[in-house]
Parts: C-alpha cells; structure tokens; sequence
C-alpha cells in the first residue's frame, strides 16, 4: 500500500498514512488542531511537550492544538502510521475554547479538555473496531469517491469518540518513561518551559542540572528528536503564537516577552518554526 497524504489547503483537516523503515516528520511540532497519531505496526518513540512514550503497536496518542511533540525512531525503525489532524471546530468547539475548563463539546469528549495529551492502549479486542476506522479513512483517501472529505472526517470524529470512552473506562495509560536518561531530560524540558522567557543557553542550562554540555546536547536529541536549541525555540514559539491569537499585545512586546532580545530574530525564527509570519496569526488563525 503506497504512502498516501491529504490536506484540504485550509490548515484544519490533514490525514497522512505512512509504511517506513524510518521516518520525517514536518518541521512544524505543534499545530492548531487535534493530532490523532494511530500506530498500526512497529515501534516508535514519541516525545510529547515534557516527556518520552515508548509506543506500541496499537497504540493511540491524542495531541491537544500547541503542544510541541515529535516522533523518534526506536530500536527498529520500521512501522506502519495513520495520522490525522483534525481542528476544535469540526468537534464542535471554537479555537478558544480548546484547552480551556469550560467545555463546549460533547460530554463524551471531555477528556480532550481535560488532557494535553491521551495515550490509549488497547487490547486487541478493542483494536478491531479502530482497524476498521483507520481503513475505512485509508480507503476514502484513496478511492476519492464523492464527499470522500466530509466521509473521513466523520470516521476521524468516531475514532476520536471511541478514544474518549475508552478514557472513560481507564483505558488511557501512565507509560513510565524509557529509560532513567529520559527521565533526566524529561526534567530538563519541564525547566525549560517553565523558564523559556529567559536568557537561556545550553551552558546555563547544563550548569543547572550539573551535566557536560555534551552530555545534555547528545542526549536530549536522543530522548525527544530536538536539539537544544530547536526544542527551546519551539516552546517560545508555541507560546508567541498563543500571544498573537488571543492578546492585542505589540509583536515586538511579545517578542520579548518569550524570550527573544532582536524582533528581527524573533521573526526568523517564528517562521522557520510556523512556516508563516507573526502576523499571520494576529486575527487568531
């Protein structure tokens, strides 16, 4: 089966299916919509906002809209994916009032409100009905018969749904992190989003934690796929965004405020995260 990707072009609907020896994941890490990562064969390692999962076959991981994550290889790279990204307001929510304690969709889906993230593993009783959703969504994407995009979002929004109740039932699991160097980093990451708007460098930060630079360098691209430095600019990014889409605050105020000394820097870097300008995101897109 060949690799297939879809996007409607408006940033709020994306499905990708994918059989690889390894992986490439978008230099974007965070996104306004829901992330709804289906492991379907093989392992993989994911790192979600502070910390490192080991993932399993049949496994779901739920990413809420600005949580910077990102996939790793594991031990054998090869593995079989469904991903699909879907935006609040096809649940039913406005972009507002994802993430917020007031809850403006279904009762069912409250676990989405109430998580950054869900990790549902299942046993393979329970994985027959989520097969059927990921292959019913594989074969609309592929055969593109006549309201194929509002068929696959229904099925996206009954995986969803079942992801939920399956939460409901203690379903959702406490995955203990790899190994004791990524429960380390998973401290150090903790640090860094507690205290982005900082002047923080690799050295200050390793000062902190009395590690080598070295070490912290090599070892936090293994336990999350990010560099120092992309992970950092990632965090201040996430939360530049969030500025622009709910405050009037001046860009360079922002700018600032997250951690950046030059807007022009700031600019680059926002871009090089986003794909898009700061002002982009100005009227909350």
């Amino acid at each position: 089966m060949a690799d297939l990707h879809y996007d409607n072009g408006h940033n709020t609907f994306q499905l990708s299916y994918r059989k690889a020896q390894s992986h490439h994941m978008p230099n974007s890490h965070f996104h306004s919509t829901y992330e709804i990562y289906y492991l379907m064969s093989g392992q993989r390692s994911f790192f979600i906002r502070d910390r490192t999962v080991a993932m399993e076959e049949g496994d779901v991981v739920i990413v809420s809209p600005n949580i910077v994550h990102r996939t790793i290889n594991a031990a054998l790279p090869e593995h079989e994916r469904l991903i699909a990204n879907i935006h609040p307001s096809y649940l039913g929510m406005s972009s507002e009032s994802a993430g917020s304690t007031i809850p403006a969709i279904p009762v069912v889906l409250q676990p989405l409100i109430e998580n950054e993230y869900l990790i549902v593993r299942l046993s393979l009783h329970d994985r027959v009905a989520i097969d059927e959703l990921a292959e019913g969504m594989i074969r609309e994407m592929r055969e593109q018969k006549p309201g194929y995009e509002i068929f696959t979002q229904t099925l996206v929004q009954q995986l969803l749904i079942l992801c939920c109740r399956y939460a409901g039932q203690g379903s959702t699991q406490s995955v203990a992190a790899p190994s004791a160097m990524h429960e380390r980093i998973s401290e150090i990451a903790q640090y860094i989003n507690r205290h982005y708007m900082d002047d923080l460098s690799l050295q200050r930060v390793a000062d902190q934690f009395y590690i080598s630079p070295y070490y912290l360098s090599r070892f936090f691209k293994e336990a999350t796929g990010f560099t120092f430095v992309e992970y950092l600019s990632s965090v201040r990014i996430k939360e530049a965004k969030k500025l622009l889409e709910q405050t009037p605050m001046k860009v360079s105020i922002i700018a600032r405020k997250v951690g950046f000394g030059s807007v022009t820097h700031f600019g680059r870097v926002f871009k090089n995260v986003t794909g898009r300008a700061p002002l982009y995101y100005r009227n909350g897109r």
